[in-house]
């Protein structure tokens, strides 16, 4: 390609090359029976498939292009709207520039839940910067399951996928690992004998760290409320719970230990039940924000003033928590950084297929809001997170 800007044979090539252009590479016939361009030029030397060539390195971004000849084709680009066939270029290349978040909702409500949102976000927002596509896909049993995963995997649909813990079952995993498939699951995946790279919030230590606060702020009898009991973020939530009552010298009650809880109006019946019972809790932690809105909506029902009788801690620091009245007390999760770091080790796992295997677990922190604030605390107390 010659090095004039201005050449009008070069540009007219560049946009019949981009016309004709079916995967972003170099194309065909039909350029050299266009206006007896069939050969290199008298007057630049260029060629059709010098330029055909040329604009393929600048569309796949491969190869030493000057900023003479990238300004030109840009220029072609621009004058003819040219957008890239992504389908093509991933059956030409045979990578679809894809990946893939799996997500695991059987109900409407998960869609309203931040924790998803910011997460999800969070993957879109590193997939873009490193111009990947992202599907969303459902991998629920009412959604097909696993199986739906994996034939999007057996398709060459995808690049790679994040995972959550919640569905990644070993025999899936292992097929992905006989693929060498890149693969990131989201949420701390253990006891499996595959090697995985995965991302988590540190689940223990946020148990630990709600007892604690309410401990601070004087309750004494204090429920845990979950939205499952298989998930391990859910069962590490739990032991950092139990260590922090006995590091406190807590009594521990399994009864306060309520799971399987997944709406709003189920999390109000709950409570309302723990708190007509003969010894009745006087704080609770919830696994989410919609969780802890069920429990304030028991205690006012029964009359219970929070936080003075009642305290509630949720996880996830969601909007929801600071717009409640009173605002609920929350570990911040980072949902969103969860997200970053997820896409981040997958698509280094695609680019660079021989890199190690990473396990992330993220810390939390206490935001203290109305819903916890006594008017006169419990004792001071320091201990190690868990």
């Amino acid at each position: 390609m010659c090095t004039d800007i201005h050449c009008e044979r070069c540009l007219f090539l560049t946009k019949k090359t981009l016309e004709l252009s079916v995967f972003g590479n170099c194309i065909s016939k039909p350029i050299a029976r266009e206006e007896g361009y069939g050969s290199n030029h008298p007057g630049c030397g260029a060629s059709r498939g010098g330029i055909a060539s040329t604009v393929s390195r600048v569309l796949n971004n491969k190869g030493v292009i000057s900023d003479e000849t990238a300004q030109r084709i840009q220029k072609a680009m621009q004058e003819l709207h040219y957008v890239p066939n992504d389908f093509a270029r991933s059956f030409a290349t045979g990578s679809a520039h894809t990946i893939a978040i799996v997500i695991d909702v059987e109900n409407t409500e998960a869609y309203s839940n931040n924790f998803f949102n910011d997460t999800v976000f969070g993957i879109e927002t590193t997939a873009h910067k490193n111009d990947y596509n992202l599907l969303i896909t459902n991998g629920a049993e009412a959604f097909g399951g696993i199986d739906s995963v994996e034939r999007l995997v057996l398709g060459k649909k995808i690049d790679g996928v994040i995972i959550p813990e919640s569905i990644a079952n070993e025999p899936f995993l292992k097929r992905l690992n006989e693929q060498k498939f890149p693969c990131v699951i989201l949420g701390r995946h253990e006891h499996t004998e595959n090697e995985i790279s995965w991302v988590d919030i540190n689940n223990m230590q946020a148990g630990s760290l709600a007892v604690r606060h309410l401990f601070q702020k004087g309750y004494r009898k204090i429920a845990l409320i979950t939205n499952g009991d298989k998930e391990l973020f859910n069962k590490d939530r739990v032991i950092g719970y139990c260590r922090e009552l006995q590091d406190c010298e807590l009594p521990f009650d399994q009864g306060m230990i309520i799971h399987q809880i997944s709406s709003i109006d189920e999390c109000k019946r709950k409570v309302v039940e723990l708190l007509k019972s003969e010894n009745p809790p006087d704080a609770v932690i919830c696994s989410n924000d919609l969780l802890a809105l069920g429990a304030m909506r028991a205690a006012k029902a029964l009359g219970s003033d929070v936080p003075n009788e009642f305290g509630i801690v949720c996880f996830d620091n969601t909007t929801i928590t600071e717009v409640m009245e009173p605002s609920i007390s929350s570990l911040d999760v980072n949902t969103y950084e969860l997200g970053v770091q997820a896409a981040d080790i997958l698509i280094n796992q695609i680019e660079n297929p021989t890199s190690s295997l990473r396990q992330i677990l993220l810390s939390t922190r206490m935001i203290e809001r109305r819903s916890t604030q006594r008017e006169q605390g419990g004792c001071p107390y320091e201990s190690a997170s868990g």
